[in-house]
């Protein structure tokens, strides 16, 4: 269910139309999908480790749910301290 889920996100693209443009422009500049995005690339991340440790591909959702458990509230917590020292003015 959540890798059907999964793929159905990442094809939302594909199903827009070009008139969707100034919608798609004002999602990529949102914060919430920047979000998503850097969440994204660090389960990437943690996907590879992790393969590269059990000696083959463990899979995006069970790279999801491990770097979820093991990693997500630190890595949400120290983003959230830079962006706090990257926009107090000096």
């Amino acid at each position: 269910m959540l890798r059907d889920q999964t793929k159905r996100c990442m094809n939302v693209k594909t199903e827009t139309d070009s008139s969707d443009d100034a919608g798609s422009h004002f999602l990529k500049n949102s914060v919430l999908y920047k979000e998503f995005l850097a969440e994204r690339e660090e389960v990437l991340k943690h996907k590879w480790i992790e393969s590269e440790k059990a000696g083959s591909d463990i899979g995006f959702e069970k790279a999801l749910l491990d770097w979820i458990v093991k990693h997500r509230s630190s890595w949400r917590e120290r983003r959230m301290r830079e962006n706090k020292l990257i926009k107090t003015p000096a």
